[in-house]
């Protein structure tokens, strides 16, 4: 097993771990007996079980960061890519969360330190809305007067509705449908999208 599979097992198995009993609740040597691996392999990679936790949440955005990139790639016009981007970032970060339990609460009380953990995703976030933002420009697509900004504002307002989708609190009464009408309307709107496209 390489270096990065045994780190990886480490990080999966402490996951699992922090999702079912909490992370306050977990302690490294249940992380190295749960991974089958010893505690000086486990002290090898991590000194601390805070650092086993960010390598769960920087594992978690990676998954995430290599979904939106997948999206990115796909043969579709940008219109519909940047909503694709949307609902698929808000349908993974729902899912990650109640994949992961226990550590949900974790997350939500302690918002600072996935913040943290999160600067890199977010940075890579935004160049990839800033890409799909310049592929709509040059389709004509799009009337965006600054990319910059716009996929900073995009970027930043998928990141205030996170916790409102994932509770349920947006668009609760409407159907997926109607709602993804919605949403669109709102995203094309601030795009200054061309209709006659």
């Amino acid at each position: 097993m390489t270096a990065s599979e045994t780190k990886a097992r480490l990080v999966d198995a402490a996951r699992q771990l922090f999702a079912k009993r909490g992370m306050e609740n977990t302690t490294m040597n249940d992380i190295a007996v749960a991974s089958r691996k010893g505690r000086r392999t486990l002290y090898t990679y991590f000194n601390s079980k805070e650092e086993v936790y960010t390598a769960v949440v920087e594992s978690e955005l990676e998954r995430l960061s290599a979904l939106m990139e997948s999206v990115v790639r796909k043969n579709m016009p940008p219109d519909e890519k940047i909503v694709e981007m949307i609902y698929s970032q808000l349908n993974a970060v729902k899912e990650t969360v109640y994949r992961n339990g226990t550590l949900r609460a974790y997350f939500f009380r302690d918002i600072w330190k996935v913040e943290q953990v999160r600067k890199q995703f977010d940075t890579k976030e935004i160049q990839l809305f800033k890409k799909v933002l310049q592929e709509g420009m040059e389709q004509g697509i799009f009337q965006v007067d600054d990319i910059d900004l716009t996929a900073e504002l995009l970027h930043y307002c998928l990141k205030g509705v996170e916790v409102p989708f994932i509770r349920g609190h947006i668009g609760a009464h409407l159907d997926p449908a109607s709602r993804k009408k919605h949403v669109a309307g709102i995203v094309y709107g601030a795009l200054h999208r061309n209709t006659n496209q």
